[in-house]
């Protein structure tokens, strides 16, 4: 049976349009593990070579499964980081006021499944706008309690090896106008190589003032849903200016990661979720 142009067109449109729908809807899965090597000038000789495991925007329960959340965990562990670092959106904003505690309460599932992560330098953690959308309090209690996570919230900790520091700074939420970096600040040392955790990756424009030389983001979610030519259908405030990757801004160095979990529509596209591995390496 022949088949008019029009009908073969509309039948190819149909099957392409089918199959983007179904690979949006498998993505969301497909964990990818992005190795960054990051030169700092100022890293102290002894942290050459010190690795760092960041992901993001778990939003647990919104469409993530505790065994995605398993997943993300094993592919962290198996790269036996030094240290790891969450930044932020733990569970998704409630859109009801009376809401706000039950999702608040999911953090709790979520940290459980959080203590399986094992760096030797610890667990770190900013809040995400989501988590404040619930009960900001209730989510942090929850991951120090139930994982060991060291929540930062406008402040900084300090690892020591051979009488050399680097510094790791929290900065609580952007969007939620928590964020007080020269409070975070405070007690670390101008002079000294200090890394810092923001949820939204558009605050670098405020950090790069601070004497800070590298902030880690996540937020975007990078867009979730991107075309080629077009880039990310919808971005949120402070995440259109460095969406996703790893952007230098004259001394001071940014990276946006793409999240694990998604929020709206359970799709990515061309938009795998991350988890980064960084390298840190001594200029020279």
């Amino acid at each position: 049976m022949s088949l008019s142009r029009r009908t073969f067109l509309g039948i190819s449109a149909g099957a392409l349009a089918a199959g983007t729908i179904g690979n949006s809807l498998y993505e969301p899965h497909e964990i990818g593990v992005c190795q960054v090597s990051i030169v700092l000038n100022r890293l102290p000789s002894v942290f050459d070579g010190l690795r760092i495991a960041q992901f993001s925007d778990i939003h647990f329960n919104s469409f993530l499964t505790t065994s995605h959340l398993d997943r993300a965990i094993d592919l962290t562990n198996a790269e036996k980081p030094d240290l790891v670092i969450i930044t932020g959106d733990f569970v998704t904003a409630a859109h009801r006021r009376r809401e706000r505690k039950i999702k608040a309460e999911q953090a709790w599932p979520c940290a459980e499944i959080l203590r399986r992560i094992e760096p030797p330098l610890g667990c770190f953690a900013v809040l995400g706008n989501n988590d404040y959308g619930n009960d900001a309090d209730v989510i942090a209690e929850a991951l120090s309690t139930g994982s060991r996570i060291q929540v930062l919230r406008n402040r900084a900790s300090a690892f020591e090896r051979n009488g050399a520091r680097l510094w790791l700074a929290g900065i609580d939420n952007v969007t939620a106008n928590r964020a007080k970096p020269d409070v975070a600040l405070r007690g670390v040392p101008k002079e000294e190589c200090t890394i810092v955790a923001v949820h939204e990756p558009d605050f670098a424009d405020v950090m790069r003032k601070f004497p800070v030389d590298f902030q880690i983001s996540g937020h975007s979610h990078g867009g979730q849903i991107r075309f080629p030519g077009v880039g990310a259908v919808y971005l949120p405030i402070w995440a259109r200016k460095y969406p996703m990757g790893h952007y230098q801004l004259g001394e001071f160095q940014l990276y946006t990661n793409r999240g694990i979990g998604v929020i709206g529509l359970p799709m990515r596209f061309m938009c795998p979720p991350e988890i980064t591995i960084f390298t840190l390496k001594r200029q020279g």
